[in-house]
């Protein structure tokens, strides 16, 4: 018993320091967190110390009649049955800048599906603007409360001119529970992007760009529709990034897409004698064999159909068919040996965008859209039944005088995108960060030395290995580096 005395003596004033450490540290974070986390430190607090009697009142508890092990071995023979208890599922709780995210455990009878049920009562229970719950393992879920709407809180992203550490994940944003949204590129042949103007396609575009641009494994190309100079567009801070940049010639945009088939063709060709493969996806990119992303931004100036008697006419409308036919073979034929099509326009319906191309691409996202028709274009029919996710809903009705009404794009929605998420049922929108010009004009120019011709990279690995194209002879007309 003396022993024990002694020991009693520390353990309170040890006791004592630690609370006053975990004390001290709570404080520390909540001066330094932003206003909104330190709301959400504040919402934690009450949905912890909330959370038995919720859990009751919620229909998430369930009473068991089996006495405990202590209640067994104190119950007398003759004395009254021991009371049923009450469990509660135990909960970790985590704060952010939107919200809270609950970490429970299931019970019998107290599972996933009764979780979700009772999300709209916790949503309002915890003064929510919506809540999720999700499967976090074999008897556990996660439960994501937002308080503030992620989709219309502006975010900016700052590139860290780092190399990625994974090449084959793009991250888009947050989706509307403030999670992050990422896609896989690895055997991904093309993108399509659409949007009415403004709404953010190239926003997006420029981030993929400024976060993939300090690898050297990745090299860029770029042919730009609304422009004729790269000076003149939104390009203009990224273009030294860039191995080769073409604007709206018809004549320039289809010498640059041959010139990528051919790369395509010689890729193809030697890429299990040089790669040991057959799918660069195996081995993944690399400085000798770049990931190499062609993108098309107003594709729909380089496809358009010209319709017309006159020689002029004539010309063009065989450019744009051709184009289209050297685009397919890109996307077609282009994903084993590391080509990546990203196509943006404002609409991806079939007289903007060729169907035999966007079809074939498996990742679309779409901006704000006036139509239902253009909505379907971009992300599939199946968008019809989800209309709550619809990009036509990001568009506000404006009202004119006594005309009809004409819709708008809602500020507050500018830079949301919507996309079908790869293992997600149904549809996500998708908040997008802002990308500054003088962000991205940072990137591009620590990162300018690492831009290189695809093609020369690789006839410097060809010479490397002292391999030689099919039967010792090269490929059909020699390979043109390729200009800025």
């Amino acid at each position: 018993m003396e022993t024990i005395k002694g020991y009693a003596s520390y353990a309170l004033p040890i006791a004592t320091a630690l609370v006053g450490v975990w004390l001290l540290w709570t404080v520390v974070r909540y001066v330094r967190a932003d206003r909104g986390t330190r709301v959400s430190m504040r919402q934690a607090v009450r949905v912890r110390w909330g959370w038995v009697r919720l859990a009751r009142m919620a229909g998430l508890t369930v009473t068991d009649k089996t006495p405990g092990l202590l209640a067994q071995i104190t119950a007398q023979k003759d004395g009254p049955a021991p009371a049923p208890r009450v469990l509660t599922p135990r909960i970790k709780v985590k704060p952010d800048r939107f919200g809270v995210v609950v970490r429970a455990k299931t019970l019998p009878q107290v599972g996933l599906e009764e979780y979700q049920k009772t999300a709209r009562f916790l949503a309002d229970a915890w003064k929510c603007t919506r809540v999720s719950v999700l499967p976090d393992g074999p008897g556990k879920v996660v439960i994501r409360g937002v308080r503030s709407d992620p989709l219309t809180t502006p975010t900016s992203h700052r590139p860290t001119g780092l190399p990625p550490t994974d090449l084959t994940r793009w991250e888009l944003g947050v989706d509307e529970y403030a999670a992050k949204v990422c896609v896989s590129l690895a055997n991904v042949p093309g993108v399509t992007v659409a949007g009415t103007p403004g709404a953010g396609k190239t926003s997006t575009v420029n981030k993929f760009v400024c976060d993939f641009a300090p690898s050297p494994a990745v090299q860029i190309v770029t042919a730009d529709g609304k422009v004729s100079r790269a000076s003149e567009g939104d390009y203009a801070d990224l273009v030294k990034r860039m191995f080769a940049f073409c604007g709206d010639d018809l004549d320039e945009a289809n010498a640059l897409f041959k010139r990528l088939v051919e790369l395509r063709r010689r890729r193809s060709s030697t890429i299990r004698d040089v790669l040991g493969v057959k799918n660069m996806w195996h081995v993944g990119p690399s400085p000798q064999w770049p990931l190499t992303v062609l993108i098309i931004d107003e594709a729909h100036t380089y496809f358009r159909e010209y319709k017309g008697s006159d020689a002029e006419t004539k010309r063009l409308g065989a450019l744009t068919a051709e184009n289209a036919r050297l685009v397919e073979d890109l996307v077609k034929k282009g994903r084993s040996v590391g080509i990546l099509v990203i196509l943006i326009s404002q609409k991806t319906t079939g007289d903007a965008l060729p169907t035999f191309i966007r079809d074939v691409c498996p990742i679309g996202l779409s901006f704000a859209q006036k139509t239902v028709e253009a909505a379907v274009a971009a992300l599939g029919d199946d968008i019809r039944n989800w209309p709550d996710a619809s990009p036509v809903t990001l568009q506000d009705p404006a009202y004119v005088g006594d005309a009809s009404p004409v819709t708008l794009q809602d500020p507050a929605y500018v830079g949301v995108a919507v996309m079908a998420m790869q293992g997600r049922p149904g549809y996500t929108r998708i908040r997008t960060p802002y990308v500054s010009d003088a962000d991205a004009a940072r990137v591009a120019e620590a990162t300018s030395d690492l831009t290189a011709d695809p093609a020369l990279c690789l006839d410097a690995l060809l010479d490397s290995t002292g391999r030689t194209f099919p039967d010792g002879e090269g490929p059909d007309g020699a390979p043109v580096p390729l200009a800025k």
